[in-house]
């Protein structure tokens, strides 16, 4: 090999030399050849030698380095939410019990369509004292309204028709009352004074969505304000990621996140920040970022954990993949590679170089050189472990 014959070209010469020198000339002469030797040496335990063949064998792929448009990004998580507006308790304004569930759990209902129905002897009461209120408040306007045409003609009496007049107005206050408690158990108070008596009221969802929770059952008595059903509108669903106090300067709106829900890590999704947090939260110490999904997927469950990262700037930078890269005493290495010929056989040369690491999008990472390559530089794109386990190997066996 090449090393052998350079060992044979500095003996030789030296053998002829020593003849015609003198002691401290051959001393000298000694520490040259050996200088160069060494030289010699530690150039060829810094390359890596591979046949065409094992060349071959590996798959080892070459390209010129190149430039390619890398982001900067932020590794985040967090999980799938939906806006307030867009949830619902529905809860019993009336205590009484369930007479009968009209949805099943996953149901998609409308806006005001009837989940459940209820019924107790109070609702009855509700309605009756609604028709008493009313009918005397009818009277009392009659009443009234003589009371004040009396007064006006100076016929009646001032405090009669003060007294008459605060009667009703009350009275008048109380139906006013009675209508809008009608109202939120759903109930229509015309039919109720045409003599129309409900035994049983409706609950109604107060948005459309689908049926998250029923909390209830047939027979079961209900107190006022108590939680019967959740809804849930989907179409809504965003994603609401955690972001540490380091990143926060990084974003703002308009910026996309890649990200993966759990149950399904080789789809990739992509949203938009639309709001970034004010507040930090104690544990961890990071903000709330909302972000629009772009193409929401039906399988898409509000609390579904996801893991993202957002491309918070980019840039054109010489990149390789990272595959390329080896880690080395501390140092990032890539390999230049060269193609000779060795006793008519091709053989392919490797030389690490060192480089600084930067960006990483991917696969690809961005590298920093400390010099210029030479034009046109063939770089190993690819299996850089196994040359520094080769040259490591080769290192070794010099040593020995």
């Amino acid at each position: 090999m090449k090393t052998e014959h350079i060992y044979l070209s500095l003996f030789s010469v030296f053998f002829l030399i020593t003849a015609a020198c003198s002691q401290g000339e051959l001393e000298e002469l000694t520490d040259v050849a050996f200088e160069h030797t060494s030289e010699v040496e530690s150039e060829e335990e810094s390359t890596v030698h591979l046949s065409e063949l094992k060349f071959n064998a590996l798959g080892i792929e070459l390209d010129t380095l190149q430039k390619r448009s890398l982001s900067n990004t932020v590794r985040v998580n967090g999980q799938l939410e939906v806006p307030p507006q867009h949830e619902a308790t529905v809860t019993s304004v009336l205590g009484a019990n369930i007479v009968s569930i009209e949805v099943i759990e996953g149901d998609f209902v409308t806006q005001n369509q009837v989940l459940a129905y209820l019924s107790h002897p109070n609702l009855i009461q509700v309605q009756t004292e609604y028709v008493r209120s009313w009918r005397q408040m009818n009277y009392l306007e009659r009443e009234y309204q003589r009371q004040k045409r009396l007064f006006d003609e100076e016929i009646g009496s001032g405090q009669q028709f003060q007294q008459t007049e605060a009667e009703y107005e009350a009275t008048r206050a109380e139906v006013m009352g009675s209508e809008a408690r009608l109202r939120q158990l759903n109930l229509n108070a015309e039919e109720i004074r045409n003599g129309t008596i409900y035994e049983r009221i409706p609950v109604v969802t107060p948005i459309e969505g689908y049926v998250e929770d029923v909390g209830i059952q047939i027979g079961q008595y209900v107190d006022p304000q108590a939680t019967l059903f959740e809804i849930i509108n989907i179409e809504h669903i965003h994603a609401d990621f955690m972001v540490y106090e380091k990143d926060v300067h990084q974003l703002k709106k308009g910026q996309q996140i890649s990200f993966t829900v759990e149950s399904a890590p080789d789809e990739e999704l992509v949203a938009s920040i639309y709001s970034v947090g004010k507040k930090f939260e104690k544990e961890p110490k990071a903000v709330h970022v909302h972000a629009e999904i772009d193409d929401p997927q039906e399988y898409l469950i509000p609390g579904m954990y996801i893991t993202g990262t957002i491309q918070t700037s980019s840039e054109k930078v010489w990149a390789i993949p990272e595959d390329a890269i080896v880690t080395e005493d501390g140092k990032s290495l890539i390999f230049l590679a060269d193609k000779e010929l060795e006793n008519g056989e091709v053989e392919w040369e490797f030389t690490p170089v060192e480089v600084n690491t930067g960006i990483q999008q991917g696969n690809w990472v961005e590298v920093k050189l400390f010099e210029p390559l030479p034009e046109g530089a063939q770089v190993v794109m690819n299996n850089a472990y196994y040359l520094i386990a080769e040259m490591n190997k080769s290192n070794t066996s010099h040593g020995h």
